[in-house]
């Protein structure tokens, strides 16, 4: 008998008619001589509904607050669907994130999960009860009601599965596996079978929404068998782990974007002026993310540094830098926003010199400016004016053939 832990996000939830599909993928897994653990999210669009009240009250709700109240979605979820399990016949029980044994640091609204008392867990599963657990929440030492911050609930799942020693941990969505790139924008987009961890964190940081990076940060460090599959089907999804059990032939396996970038600028009148560290020493302060940096010094010796952001991040971004303009002996600061990161992603790349080439040659051939570039081991990133990104990802998707 082994132990599988199955994640169901919001829209898969969203009805009562959902939740009864919801349950019968859990009894197939029980009847399959597994033991079961659901990791559930808030219902539908109920914790926008929340949110939403919320900022009726306030412009900024206190954070204390909003986790008392954002943790109630999830606890309706728990509560329907164990009763649904019990009506089909199977023993179920609902545990709250911190019935559940989950502690976290003493953040609130983006916490993260210290430690998992598995014990409430284990005796119920030994009991032969399917545990429905839920998802983005946990308790502090001090007894503080917690939630984890946006993908809350898959890293929840991911946890649970570490702590138990689970054999697989499925997240189930929308979509039945993790695609080479977006289906909704690129008509040819395949599903992928098997992915790397590194490969699918990539991925998920550079804009695919299946997983949430912590999540699959967590599955990595735990070295956790991650499944993405659909909902409520049983077709077999893509499979995250270590290695390929299959030869990888591809040295581009998926292409992410996302829009909403913006470039900022900075100016010195000499190279002598800039003051690089400080710069970020002073972002970071304010919680403002760096992506793709750039750094020149022209031929009269002035420097400039230029470095791209959330567009939502704009105005805190400048307002840090303006304030410290004489600290900093900026001369001149500039943006440039409407546009969006286009990304390959494979771990052939490493052994395959001229991936990058191929790429810059496919986008000019196709009048795509290229504004910005930033490299790993096994991705390439470019910044494109956001009015071509999606152009972009189909002249890649063609240029790796990635529908083959």
């Amino acid at each position: 008998m082994g132990l599988v832990v199955l994640k169901f996000g919001g829209t898969s939830v969203s009805t009562v008619d959902k939740i009864g599909k919801t349950a019968d993928q859990a009894i197939y897994e029980k009847k399959q001589g597994n033991k079961v653990i659901v990791v559930v999210s808030a219902m539908g669009k109920s914790t926008d509904k929340l949110v939403a009240m919320a900022e009726e009250i306030s412009e900024a709700p206190d954070k204390r607050e909003m986790d008392m109240l954002l943790s109630t979605g999830e606890q309706i979820t728990i509560a329907l669907l164990a009763m649904t399990l019990k009506e089909k016949g199977h023993d179920a029980i609902s545990y709250t994130g911190w019935q559940a044994g989950i502690e976290t640091e003493a953040v609130h609204s983006n916490a993260r999960i210290a430690d998992i008392d598995s014990a409430r867990i284990e005796s119920a599963l030994e009991a032969g009860q399917i545990v429905i657990v839920a998802g983005f929440q946990g308790i502090t030492t001090d007894g503080e009601i917690t939630t984890l911050g946006r993908g809350g609930s898959d890293t929840t799942a991911v946890a649970i599965a570490s702590a138990l020693k689970a054999e697989k941990c499925a997240i189930c969505t929308d979509v039945v596996g993790v695609f080479t790139t977006d289906p909704r924008y690129v008509k040819k987009a395949q599903k992928l079978e098997q992915l790397t961890y590194d490969e699918m964190l990539e991925l998920a940081n550079l804009g695919a929404g299946v997983l949430h990076p912590r999540s699959v940060e967590y599955a990595k460090n735990f070295r956790i068998p991650l499944e993405v599959r659909a909902s409520h089907e049983l077709e077999p999804g893509t499979m995250i782990e270590e290695d390929l059990t299959m030869e990888n032939t591809k040295v581009v396996r998926g292409i992410a974007f996302e829009d909403q970038i913006t470039r900022v600028t900075i100016h010195w009148k000499q190279k002598e002026a800039m003051r690089v560290s400080k710069i970020f020493t002073k972002l970071a302060e304010n919680n403002i993310d760096v992506d793709i940096i750039i750094q020149g010094i022209t031929g009269l010796g002035h420097g400039n540094l230029s470095f791209t952001i959330k567009t939502s991040e704009l105005l805190a971004t400048l307002a840090v830098l303006e304030e410290s303009k004489e600290l900093l002996q900026i001369e001149k600061l500039e943006s440039e926003q409407e546009l969006a990161k286009v990304s390959i992603v494979g771990s052939g790349m490493v052994s395959n010199p001229g991936v990058a080439a191929k790429m810059f040659e496919a986008l000019t051939e196709n009048n795509i400016p290229i504004k910005m570039i930033s490299t790993s081991e096994i991705k390439v990133s470019t910044v494109v004016p956001a009015r071509k990104m999606v152009e972009a990802a189909q002249v890649l998707h063609d240029q790796f053939e990635l529908d083959k």
